[in-house]
């Protein structure tokens, strides 16, 4: 299954107002606004609300991996346990992506927030046995 990224993006328009745009076709932005100091905050709350609803989905491929590690600069073998991580990098600044990677990704990818990780990968180990009857007693404490 093909790991997900969707895009959240602040812009700035010459009537000194802002916009919000998101990648999810399902999502109704608002119209330009000229609260400029608070959109950026809204844009990223509204990515990280994208990942607490996701959640990260423990048979997800890397969406990094996939794309050619292209949100790090090593190249890296995908492997661990797939992550929903937030990526907001200062310098750009106005993007926010929301992406599916893999451990090894995660590592060379700068100025993330792990949103949610996938549980790990159960081990070929049969469950024990499940006890029958009453619990065995216990001993009493001793004090000294």
């Amino acid at each position: 299954m093909p790991g997900r990224t969707s895009t959240v993006r602040l812009t700035g328009h010459p009537d000194h107002t802002v916009s919000v745009t998101c990648s999810t076709a399902a999502c109704r932005m608002p119209p330009r606004s000229k609260d400029t100091a608070s959109m950026p905050r809204f844009a990223a709350e509204h990515a990280k609300a994208h990942g607490r609803l996701a959640g990260a989905r423990p048979n997800a491929a890397c969406s990094c991996g996939s794309a050619g590690c292209a949100l790090h600069e090593t190249r890296v073998h995908c492997a661990g346990t797939s992550l929903l991580e937030l990526v907001h990098h200062p310098a750009v600044g106005q993007v926010w992506t929301l992406a599916e990677v893999c451990q090894a990704c995660a590592r060379y990818i700068p100025h993330i927030t792990i949103l949610a990780q996938g549980p790990a990968e159960p081990p070929d180990v049969p469950d024990p046995p499940i006890p029958v009857g009453p619990p065995a007693p216990v001993p009493p404490l001793r004090r000294r």
